[in-house]
């Protein structure tokens, strides 16, 4: 998607895809319905936000408010500089009525695909994610193969995976022409920094970091004692445990975290978080410090926030100490509850 790149911020590359990309991009889950009510205005104005600080990379899927949140995307970018070049990366697969993975298949994909291209207002997709599928569908060649299949054709420009767990990810390596793999990585959610990071690094995979504030649980913004919106999946979590969050297992809400133990974690950070800087900040600065990351979309409908968010970048590097401090934490209060899980 065509909107010269005038940003300040930092880039990586994207894999070899060719691609440099800003150290921190937007993602736009939170769009709703999950999150409670998100208006038109709110949305764009989260957007033009993430543009004006810079960033080129705007992440997003198909069924995020049902097609609303890549309208309002081509929306804002028909306003924009058209020199400018911004990276839409979106996904596809979650709007199967039956989500399993035998319909991952040409002839769904295609469908999802050309829907996106007409939401987004563009002859090709600049990368398309299977949004992810169930695991069987890793072990599926023909899935790949249909994806290879409209890269040829002209629709999509690229092709990846946003995965549940390192072992998907590990699996969807295997296939030729894969160029991202994006994954949750945060403090409470270590264990892509494994055997993933690496793995990625040496096959020049672009990894695009999603949910990094754990649903604003390392935004620092909850205590014990938060009351959330009704219909907002993080209340559910907090108040009924990991399963009951969105994901499977619950595993996309607070990272799959359980809530008090995650907000044990934060306790253990903060004293760590520098003067000036907020602890969502600190948590984007500690996700860069792996060099294996491209990319990391932490998603807000609040400028500011998305503001504060494109400073991370900015910060110094964390000491071995703080990331031995991290790690300690993470080891002690959730890593029995996630590790091996994701």
């Amino acid at each position: 998607m065509r909107v010269a790149d005038d940003s300040p911020m930092d880039t990586r590359a994207l894999g070899d895809t060719g691609w440099d990309v800003t150290e921190v991009g937007l993602g736009t889950w939170n769009v709703g319905p999950s999150w409670g009510d998100v208006s038109d205005e709110q949305f764009r104005a989260a957007v033009e936000a993430a543009l004006d600080s810079g960033m080129n990379v705007i992440d997003t899927a198909d069924i995020y408010g049902s097609g609303r949140a890549e309208r309002l995307i081509r929306e804002v970018l028909a306003e924009r500089d058209p020199d400018r070049r911004i990276y839409v990366p979106t996904k596809a697969g979650r709007g199967l009525d039956d989500h399993t993975a035998e319909n991952y298949d040409r002839e769904h994909l295609e469908a999802f695909v050309d829907d996106s291209r007409e939401g987004l207002g563009v002859e090709t997709l600049d990368v398309l994610q299977l949004h992810c599928p169930p695991t069987d569908a890793y072990y599926q060649p023909e899935t790949f193969a249909a994806l290879r299949a409209l890269q040829d054709a002209g629709k999509i420009e690229h092709f990846g995976v946003s995965v549940k767990r390192v072992e998907e990810a590990l699996k969807a390596m295997e296939y030729d022409g894969l160029e991202t793999v994006q994954i949750i990585f945060n403090p409470l959610r270590q264990r892509p920094a494994e055997e993933f990071f690496h793995r990625a690094a040496a096959e020049d995979v672009g990894v695009i970091v999603r949910v990094p504030l754990a649903s604003g649980l390392l935004a620092d913004a909850f205590d014990a004692d938060t009351e959330f919106p009704e219909g907002d999946h993080r209340g559910r979590a907090a108040r009924d445990g990991v399963d009951a969050g969105v994901g499977e297992w619950g595993g996309e809400t607070f990272a799959g975290a359980p809530f008090e133990a995650g907000l044990r974690v934060v306790d253990e950070m903060r004293p760590f978080v520098p003067e000036g800087a907020t602890m969502a900040q600190y948590t984007l600065r500690w996700i860069l410090d792996f060099e294996a990351v491209s990319t990391v979309i932490p998603g807000s409908t609040d400028p500011a926030h998305v503001r504060e968010n494109a400073a991370a970048a900015d910060l110094d590097q964390l000491s071995h100490r703080e990331h031995g401090a991290i790690r300690d934490a993470y080891e002690a209060h959730v890593a029995d509850a996630v590790h091996h899980r994701w």
